[in-house]
């Protein structure tokens, strides 16, 4: 089939081509394909492109290439049988081949593949891009090299045919006509070789008003040394100015070089078209990045993608080094100075006139400076060029912001495909099909590195029979990961140390201490406090950690403080430093601290959340308090700061169990409840408090270990995952053990505590006057002591004791709780109490106060954000509508189970199917009524509520026999008939 023919179509099939399955953003492909149109053309054009794209690809049948969308757009092409695959494969195998009759016979098949220039004929295609640059240069270093290799066998007209081709297609490029007067030459046609010369001086004369280049002389002459009869042939034009060497002293490529499309769209966009404000000046571009994240290969790559457009040459320096064996500017100089022709007695020796010089030399030409592992903007400013035309692209560690103009790049980790990427075309894609997932495990480990991920795949290279699993196994030691990481002079360790070297020494130490942490992101008071000092003593020392990109800001949080991580390597460099340099108590003392700010934070905010109404109770580890002004400006909203900060805070519980720190471990994670149960977060609160339950009974601290379980027995309550008993038993029994726990310790607040939950079990087992007993030793426990949460919360449980039978006991003990929760201030204690009066006042036949408090209680827990508490109102409000006919019950029934879905609310869960099974049944929808009913017997099961599940397996019981299955129907009805025996024994034995 052939090409689309709409112009726009071509541009976007080319580019997407070209990337070679790298995603291209909207903002990328709409520069790419409309280039000059580009800020006139819409979003929406591009995905009206794409979409026709799409319709034209699937014209080509199954199986041909085809557009997906993965952080940009992509396009898959089955076996990647494209012209260009098959010409980089070739080009890659005449890399391979030293001898030149075939190494250019490989040449010549690679080029064949060309059809004329890189996606031609398209109008508005930005032919500067990277992407075609890219693929234009290596086609261009392909011909060069069959050039030179071209001269030395014994039929090279395929050759001349190829570089004519090309020279065709680029009539202003001097070098490449250079390379093909040199081959005419050689080939025996020195007259057409003569002819090639005398046709580019007319054109770049009438043209562009220039004489042609010394290269271009040089080969000129050395046709007239060939042969001499041709001495006649024009002579170079008379007063020609001297010719100034152009050097070429960029670093080799990396064949492998792999990704960095935008990265290296945008660098080549800001040297080459400098923004209007740039105009009239050097165009300079920083790339700043950690070691090992691939500075200098991205720099090099774009600088030779950009030979053409930068002719008169390309100077190069490696700033790097020790910080006193650092190459000077002025040395720097005077290598750049010889290299421009500057003789070495025409060096002047002092640092300013070597500057002068070179700013001269360079004026008015097109030279692109790249300047590798430049330390400051001090080493960088004298080797700066002083006229339009050139162009300076430098590499750093550190951002170097004080550079007036200069376009800034950050260079972040690879992708995870990139990664993946890289180590394939290292290592071959055989073992990397062979073993994906050691593949995604090696680069993770790696950390997205691209000089780990090439040190790996170097090592796995240099093994064949290593399995990646086992690579990847020996990278899982944290304490030999940066050992594994070295082959040959590659080493990431040693990319690490030229960064941390030259840092003063406080800052150093500042590095150290924050690899100490365990948190995944930390804010600027963590550095304080692990150093000891204010805030404004830690700024500094944080800040050129930032700038040399030892660590990096993440982001703002939710009260606008700046987050920073350190990268996982990084953060392994920086504890072998610690290790070396600190001693241990240092280390301990420093992690203390830090662990302390938060535990001062964490429990100052839970204070501030009106979370369950418990005792609150803290230990005696030492706190490392922060300042008024920064404590107020952190803890403003205590709810987004615990947002904020909640992995750091799960990690740092995690830290103090791994340092044996029982008290500070404890009290960290008991601290993170009220935020825990209020967001729902029961994987962490869990994960957290039985870490530090299990450190609390080894170190025999029996007060942690009876608040942590006290903690625990609420994620019990609510969820059941993991466990073979039901919640509320298992609750019940733990319950139990708290209550001799807070006995031994005497604690009269903790007592009344397990005492509330024993009688919550009790409740679910249907042993009412038990659960009533054992409510009233609660309430006789809080009230002399004024623990007045204790007191609100046995009333509230004496109240669903009563429940359904006797409402008019319920709801004077719902009243009682109501007046102390306004005392005590909590809104969320309140909006409890007040949901479960709207329940007692309906189940005692005032449905109109019952539905204005339920609703009431709902208002109230959307002010709290509180899904739980709304979903437990909305559930007995549809028991209401469902009770009076309302035809509302079922679209708050329907709202209650997606809520409860969605946070997983088991108990509210059962309820909201049980009210949709009987809606159902009413309705006569007999399948959608056991479908109902059968998930919430389910459920119910798990929970362990005696009563709640009789009471269903009755209604499935109607449910089944309404669907004519009498024999399902008799099963559940007896077993409900069963648990109704076991719930009237347990009365009448009390």
């Amino acid at each position: 089939m052939s090409p689309p023919r709409s112009h726009v179509l071509q541009g976007l099939l080319g580019a997407l081509l070209l990337a070679q399955g790298e995603p291209l953003r909207t903002e990328r492909l709409t520069r790419l394909v409309w280039a000059d149109r580009a800020e006139m053309t819409s979003r929406e054009s591009v995905h009206v492109g794409i979409s026709r794209l799409r319709k034209w690809l699937r014209q080509l049948g199954d199986g041909g290439p085809s557009i997906d969308y993965e952080d940009g757009y992509r396009l898959a092409v089955p076996g990647g049988d494209l012209d260009l695959h098959r010409f980089r494969a070739l080009i890659e195998r005449a890399r391979a081949v030293e001898e030149p009759e075939p190494r250019a016979a490989v040449l010549v098949s690679a080029l064949r593949l060309r059809r004329g220039p890189v996606l031609t004929g398209m109008e508005y295609l930005d032919r500067a891009d990277v992407l075609l640059r890219s693929v234009e240069q290596r086609v261009r270093e392909a011909v060069m090299d069959l050039a030179t290799a071209a001269q030395r066998v014994d039929d090279p007209e395929p050759a001349i045919a190829a570089v004519r081709a090309l020279a065709g297609d680029l009539p202003f490029d001097e070098p490449l006509h250079a390379a093909l007067i040199d081959l005419l030459a050689a080939g025996g046609q020195p007259a057409e070789a003569l002819n090639v010369y005398r046709r580019l001086g007319e054109r770049l004369a009438d043209e562009l008003g220039v004489e042609p280049s010394s290269q271009v002389q040089d080969a000129y002459l050395r046709v007239l040394d060939r042969d001499r009869p041709f001495a006649a042939a024009p002579e170079p034009a008379a007063g020609a100015r001297a010719a100034v060497p152009v050097p070429a002293q960029l670093p080799p490529g990396i064949p492998d070089f792999t990704g960095r499309l935008d990265e290296a769209a945008l660098i080549a966009e800001s040297l080459t078209s400098p923004a209007d404000g740039r105009a009239r000046t050097v165009a300079v571009t920083t790339i700043a990045g950690m070691g090992g994240i691939g500075k200098t290969a991205l720099a090099v790559h774009v600088a030779h993608l950009l030979t053409d457009t930068f002719p008169d040459g390309q100077l190069y320096a490696n700033l790097n080094g020790d910080a006193d064996a650092r190459p000077k500017p002025s040395e720097v100089l005077d290598r750049f100075l010889r290299a421009l022709g500057v003789s070495g007695s025409g060096v002047p020796p002092a640092p300013a006139e070597r500057a002068a010089l070179f700013r001269s030399r360079v004026a008015g030409r097109r030279v692109l400076v790249v300047l590798d592992g430049a330390l400051n903007e001090e080493q960088v400013r004298p080797l700066l060029p002083g006229s339009p035309g050139t162009a300076v692209l430098v590499t750093s560690r550190n951002r170097l912001t004080g550079l007036e103009g200069a376009t800034l790049l950050d260079l972040e980790v690879l992708s995870p495909p990139q990664a993946v990427d890289l180590l394939t075309r290292v290592i071959g894609p055989r073992r990397v099909a062979a073993e994906p997932e050691g593949a995604v495990e090696i680069v993770r480990l790696c950390g997205h590195i691209p000089l780990a991920v090439r040190i790996a795949a170097g090592r796995l290279a240099g093994r064949p029979n290593w399995t990646l699993a086992h690579l990847a196994e020996v990278l899982r030691d944290e304490r030999g990961r940066l050992d594994e990481l070295s082959v040959g002079d590659l080493a990431v360790r040693a990319s690490f140390r030229m960064s941390y070297r030259p840092l003063p020494p406080a800052t150093r130490r500042a590095f150290r201490m924050i690899g100490l942490l365990d948190a995944p992101d930390f804010t600027l008071w963590t550095v304080a406090a692990l150093l000891g000092v204010p805030l404004n003593e830690a700024r500094p020392h944080l800040e050129r950690l930032i700038d040399a990109q030892l660590v990096n800001v993440t982001g703002t949080d939710a009260t606008g403080g700046l987050r920073h991580r350190m990268h996982e390597l990084i953060r392994l460099y920086a504890r072998e430093c610690a290790e070396a340099e600190d001693a241990p108590r240092q280390r301990t003392a420093a992690l203390a601290r830090a662990l302390g700010a938060w535990l001062w934070l964490a429990e100052n905010a839970a204070e501030r959340i009106p979370g369950p109404a418990y005792a609150s109770m803290h230990g005696t580890a030492a706190r490392w308090p922060l300042s008024p002004a920064t404590a107020a400006r952190l803890l403003a909203d205590p709810l987004q700061w615990f947002a904020a900060e909640l992995p750091a805070l799960t990690a740092a519980a995690r830290q103090a169990c791994d340092l044996k720190l029982d008290e500070l471990a404890w009290d960290l994670a008991a601290s993170l409840e009220k935020f825990c149960d209020i967001r729902g977060a029961y994987d962490d609160w869990r994960h957290t408090n039985e870490r530090a339950l299990r450190l609390c009974r080894a170190a025999r601290n029996k007060r942690g270990e009876a608040v942590l379980l006290r903690g625990l027995l609420e994620v019990i309550t609510w969820t059941s995952e993991g466990r073979t008993k039901p919640a509320m038993v298992v609750m019940r029994e733990t319950a139990e053990r708290l209550l001799r726990l807070f006995t031994e310790l005497g604690d009269e607040r903790g007592m009344a505590d397990a005492l509330i939950q024993i009688s919550w079990g009790l409740v679910a087992q249907g042993a009412k006057e038990e659960a009533l007993a054992t409510a009233t030793r609660a309430l006789r426990l809080a009230e002399p002591c004024g623990y007045l949460g204790g007191q609100a919360r046995a009333l509230q449980v004496q109240a669903v004791a009563h429940g359904e039978e006797d409402p008019l006991r319920a709801v004077p003990c719902l009243e009682r709780a109501l007046e102390i929760a306004e005392r005590l201030g909590n809104p969320r204690l309140k909006a409890t109490v007040v949901q479960f009066l709207g329940v007692g006042h309906a189940f005692a036949g005032d449905l109109g106060t019952g539905q204005d408090m339920l609703n009431r209680s709902i208002t109230m827990a959307r002010e709290l954000d509180d899904r739980y508490l709304e979903t437990f109102s909305l559930i007995y409000l549809a028991k209401l509508f469902t009770a009076i006919g309302d035809a509302r019950a079922r679209a708050t029934a329907d709202l209650a189970l997606a809520y409860s879905r969605a946070g997983n609310f088991g108990h509210h869960l059962a309820e909201a199917l049980a009210i949709l099974g009987e809606l159902n049944l009413a309705a006569g929808d007999t399948a959608a009524a056991v479908g109902c009913l059968e998930e919430s017997v389910d459920v119910w099961r798990t929970r362990g509520w005696l009563p709640f599940l009789a009471r269903t397996l009755r209604r499935l019981g109607d449910a089944y026999a309404a669907a004519g299955d009498h024999d399902a129907a008799g099963v559940v009805r007896a077993e409900a008939d069963d648990l109704t025996g076991r719930v009237s024994q347990q009365t009448g034995r009390q």
